[in-house]
C-alpha cells in the first residue's frame, strides 16, 4: 500500500450536532482514515473536499490542528449544556496521524478539565497512551469506549482493514482499559455478508470481548451507501468473486434485506446471551422489505 500525506488545516468548530443517530454531539479530530477499512461508511466525505472515497480517503489525511483550543471555547460557552460527545464517529481518533499531531490527547484534555461526558470509537490500542486522561474524567463524567473489532481471522482482517492493529491487540487494549474500571466494549460492526456473519466468526469476537471483561457488544449490519458500494464490490470482486452475485440480491439500496438483518441479528443476540453480555445499540437503520424469492448466503440459512 501507498504511504500518506497528513495537510494540516484550521476548523471553526469541532462538536458538531448530528441528528438520526443515537448521539446529539459528534467531533473528529481527522478527516480521512489511514485505516484503509474497505467497508467504510465514511468514504463519501471526501467527495466533498474534491478528492475521492477510494484511494483519496486512505492517502490524503486532514489534521484540524486547532481542534484542541476550538473544543476548549466550545466547552466553556454558557450555551453549552454538558451532554456526551461522540469522538470518531467519521474517522478513528487514534488513527497513524495522531502519533505526530495529539490532536486527540488535547481533546481529551479539555473535556477532563471541564468534566464532560464523552465515547470514543477506535481500532487502535493506541486509546491506552491516554488513560491517565480517561480514568481523571472518569471519576467525575461518564466515560466509554468502544473497540471495533469484526473479525478474529487474521487472513480476513488483512483484507478487510490493511492497515489497522490486530484484531487481539484491540482485545487486550479492552481488558486494560476495563483493569482500569474504564467502561469499554466491543463494536461487531459491521457484520460482512459471507464473511464474518456466521456463528463461528461472531462467537470468535464475542468470546474474546467475554473474556476481556468487556461491558457491551454492539454488532449492526454492512450499510452500503454510494461511495461506498462501488469501492467495496471492487474488493469484493477481487478478493471473493463467488459472492458478489450474492450481494447484489440482498442489496437493493444502501441497506440490507430485512429478512437477512433479522437473521443475522438473532444470532448475534443468542451468542451475545450465551456469553451473558449486553448491548449498546445505537437507534435501528431502516432496512428494505426482502425482494421475492431472495436467495440468502447460506450463511443464514
Amino acid at each position: 500500500m501507498a504511504g500518506f500525506s497528513v495537510h494540516e488545516i484550521a476548523c471553526k468548530s469541532a462538536i458538531n450536532r448530528v441528528t438520526g443517530m443515537p448521539f446529539a454531539w459528534s467531533l473528529n479530530p481527522y478527516r480521512g482514515c489511514r485505516h484503509a477499512c474497505v467497508y467504510c461508511y465514511a468514504r463519501p466525505t471526501h467527495e466533498f473536499l474534491g478528492l475521492n472515497g477510494a484511494q483519496d480517503f486512505e492517502e490524503i489525511i486532514f489534521a484540524k490542528v486547532n481542534a484542541p483550543q476550538i473544543v476548549r471555547q466550545e466547552l466553556a460557552r454558557r450555551s453549552w449544556q454538558g451532554e456526551s460527545v461522540a469522538i470518531g464517529t467519521a474517522t478513528d481518533p487514534y488513527q497513524q496521524a495522531e502519533t505526530r499531531y495529539r490532536l486527540t490527547r488535547g481533546i481529551l484534555e479539555a473535556f477532563r478539565d471541564f468534566r464532560n461526558p464523552l465515547t470514543i470509537t477506535t481500532k487502535s490500542p493506541l486509546v491506552l497512551r491516554d488513560l491517565d486522561l480517561l480514568a481523571d474524567l472518569a471519576r467525575s463524567a461518564q466515560v466509554s469506549v468502544q473497540l471495533t473489532v469484526t473479525t478474529m481471522d487474521e487472513r480476513l482482517w488483512r483484507i478487510l482493514e490493511p492497515t489497522t492493529p490486530k484484531p487481539w491487540k484491540r482485545i487486550e487494549a479492552l481488558r486494560i482499559l476495563r483493569e482500569r474500571g474504564i467502561r469499554a466494549g466491543i463494536f461487531l460492526s459491521p457484520l460482512l455478508p459471507g464473511l464474518t456473519d456466521d456463528s463461528a466468526h461472531i462467537e470468535a469476537v464475542i468470546a474474546a470481548a467475554a473474556g476481556a471483561g468487556a461491558d457491551f457488544v454492539w454488532g449492526g449490519t454492512l450499510r452500503l451507501a454510494d461511495g461506498v458500494r462501488e469501492f467495496y464490490l471492487d474488493v469484493l470482486q477481487r478478493e471473493f468473486p463467488n459472492l458478489v452475485a450474492g450481494y447484489e440480491r440482498i442489496y437493493r439500496g444502501a441497506y440490507v434485506a430485512t429478512e437477512y438483518r433479522d437473521r443475522v441479528h438473532a444470532r448475534l443476540d443468542a451468542l451475545r446471551q450465551r456469553y451473558g453480555l449486553g448491548e449498546d445499540r445505537p437507534a435501528p437503520q431502516p432496512a428494505q422489505p426482502a425482494p421475492k424469492q431472495l436467495s440468502l448466503f447460506s450463511a443464514v440459512a
